[in-house]
């Protein structure tokens, strides 16, 4: 019976001993680095780390917290995918459904191009 206890406890006191390894220095370096790829979803056109809004500082605290657990950053960004969809990312993935946020600004450089030399001549 004491063995039952036992184990959880020493579970738990290694899983602090893992935790207190990672330097603050580290959390934070890879806390800003991670957080300078995912969209604030409400300022919409700032990362997590240059916004102001409080969901944004929900989202840093979540980013440290994934850190802590040993998540790596590829992990962690797939859980914010997860959970805010591909509008959290600031560089969206190349998709079907992104296909013209990709195209278009190709198309649209050419179709100016093609009107300016038209009008010139």
């Amino acid at each position: 019976m004491k063995k039952c206890f036992l184990i959880p406890l020493l579970a738990i006191a290694l899983s602090f001993n893992a935790i207190s390894k990672l330097p603050q220095s580290d959390i934070d370096l890879r806390s800003k680095e991670i957080g300078k790829s995912l969209r604030c979803v409400v300022c919409q056109n700032q990362s997590i780390e240059d916004s102001d809004a409080p969901l944004a500082a929900d989202m840093r605290q979540i980013v440290k917290k994934r850190i802590l657990e040993g998540d790596t950053n590829d992990e962690i960004i797939n859980y914010m995918r997860r959970q805010y969809g591909d509008f959290v990312l600031l560089k969206p993935p190349f998709q079907k459904n992104t296909l013209a946020l990709w195209i278009l600004p190709f198309m649209l450089i050419m179709a100016s191009g093609a009107w300016f030399f038209k009008a010139k001549k």
